[in-house]
């Protein structure tokens, strides 16, 4: 904060934009990524970097010097340094968990649990697992969730609803898993920590998932009695379950040793960079000593990891994930956009913006669903919840710290807003990937969708009945 008040103190003397302006500099902004999305179908990256030249343009007009305008670009980049070094652990510890087994254990243990009395709750349970351990749920999605659409239509389940639980699954674990690229990055852009942030999220989630675990319960029952196809479930899992045991060494005692030891060391509070190191040196050893792997490859892969061996096409494909390079597509979108934003904030464009917004709102509670509703918003004009949680992070921080409230609570509302709403959005990549992989379209699934269309709607009524509101770190000494 003191850093953030002299960079202010030192463009105080230049002009401030005008509120016309600075809509004129964002509406600019969103054009830019929305027709180069969806008309002109051109690089994410790409698009960031004309939107960054034309706020500094924007930033220029102001008066402000080509050297003042990096150094804003730098401060941008500079409070998130923290998250960008978690996100290159985050593609060594996917590494590090496929090639030790970790993941495939994971897989080959969880089909055995499957019942078709109770194949939706634990259906759903297994890809809340999964995408825990992953920090993925498009990698839970185009596996286990491949799996389980062919169980569920030899159960006679349709289709759109087996879709909606498994995405349901995917995005809570993927929400509250330390390790997914989207939960540092709202903790990263909000200024909070990774810890604080998935503390503050269990308010919210866990209530609207036990309700919609609940709901697939009575939901299953009514499929209980429909003819099963029993020949067909068995040879689908045993056809996964042979793959995986002819590829790896399972015993589970081993090879889930990483993750119970980052899951005990984030309960006693390590920092996330200790916790992931300790849990990546694990992986390895066991990928060498007890999977027999090579040094050496096990070594590279933490770089870029190499596709599994099961024979199976996508299932070698999630066992391929991970290694930094894997998380160089977020990363540097990262970097890009907090630079945008650097400028953003200290040309004094969104100050502006908050000013003529803040004037409409009195309550916490509408502080939070407005940030929520905003989310929605920019994944429907953008198509992409990762510039959707930084976008709103810049654009709101302002707002929660003027009314003094947890940063926590924002990087919570931004999540709640962008990440699970990017899946019911039929042209955001999230969507899409979803509807392609699945074989089901997005508005078919989206009413099954139970979490993410309940999470953010139980965050807002949280909101205004003042629960799960943390208090103010900065008042704790």
């Amino acid at each position: 904060m003191e850093n953030d008040k002299q960079l202010n103190e030192a463009f105080a003397g230049k002009k401030k934009p005008s509120f016309i302006h600075a809509v004129i500099c964002f509406i600019g902004v969103f054009l830019m990524i929305s027709l180069g999305l969806f008309v002109f179908e051109a690089s994410l990256h790409a698009i960031i970097f004309l939107a960054l030249v034309w706020t500094a343009m924007q930033a220029a007009w102001l008066g402000h010097s080509f050297l003042a305008i990096r150094q804003m670009m730098n401060h941008g980049i500079y409070k998130a340094l923290p998250a960008l070094y978690i996100f290159m652990l985050i593609g060594m510890v996917i590494a590090s968990y496929m090639q030790s087994g970790t993941i495939a254990s994971l897989l080959f243990y969880g089909l055995d649990f499957l019942n078709p009395v109770i194949f939706l709750p634990v259906g759903l349970i297994l890809c809340c697992l999964m995408s825990v351990a992953t920090g993925t749920s498009w990698g839970t999605v185009g596996t286990l969730g491949v799996v389980l659409m062919g169980i569920g239509d030899a159960m006679g389940i349709p289709l759109p609803v087996v879709a909606g639980m498994i995405i349901s699954g995917a995005t809570f674990g993927d929400k509250l898993s330390p390790i997914s690229d989207t939960t540092n990055l709202a903790a990263m852009s909000a200024e909070t920590s990774l810890y604080r942030h998935i503390y503050s999220m269990l308010f919210t989630t866990v209530p609207t998932f036990m309700i919609v675990l609940c709901l697939f319960v009575f939901i299953g029952l009514k499929y209980a009695d429909a003819q099963l196809y029993d020949t067909t479930i068995e040879t689908a899992n045993e056809t996964v379950r042979l793959a995986l045991n002819n590829a790896y060494m399972l015993n589970p005692a081993i090879t889930l040793l990483p993750l119970l030891v980052m899951f005990v060391m984030s309960i006693k509070r390590y920092a996330p960079e200790v916790s992931m190191s300790i849990s990546i040196f694990i992986a390895m050893l066991i990928a060498i000593v007890y999977q027999g792997k090579s040094g050496i490859d096990v070594l590279n892969a933490l770089w870029l990891n190499s596709e599994g061996s099961t024979g199976i096409e996508n299932l070698d494909d999630l066992l391929g994930r991970g290694g930094i390079y894997s998380m160089a597509w977020t990363l540097l979108l990262s970097i890009m956009a907090l630079a945008l934003g650097g400028i953003l904030h200290h040309a004094g464009f969104l100050r502006v913006m908050l000013i003529n917004i803040i004037m409409f709102i009195r309550r916490i509670g509408t502080l939070i669903a407005t940030t929520i509703a905003a989310g929605f918003v920019c994944n429907l004009a953008l198509g992409e919840a990762y510039i959707s949680i930084i976008l709103n992070s810049q654009l709101f921080k302002g707002f929660y710290e003027e009314k003094d409230i947890d940063k926590a609570i924002l990087s919570r509302s931004v999540e709640e807003g962008a990440t699970l709403t990017a899946a019911l959005v039929p042209w955001t990549t999230t969507g899409t990937f979803y509807a392609a992989t699945l074989g089901v379209t997005t508005l078919e699934y989206a009413p099954y969708a139970l979490l993410n269309l309940l999470n953010p709607c139980f965050a807002i009524i949280m909101a205004y009945l003042g629960i799960g509101l943390l208090k103010n770190m900065r008042k704790i000494v």
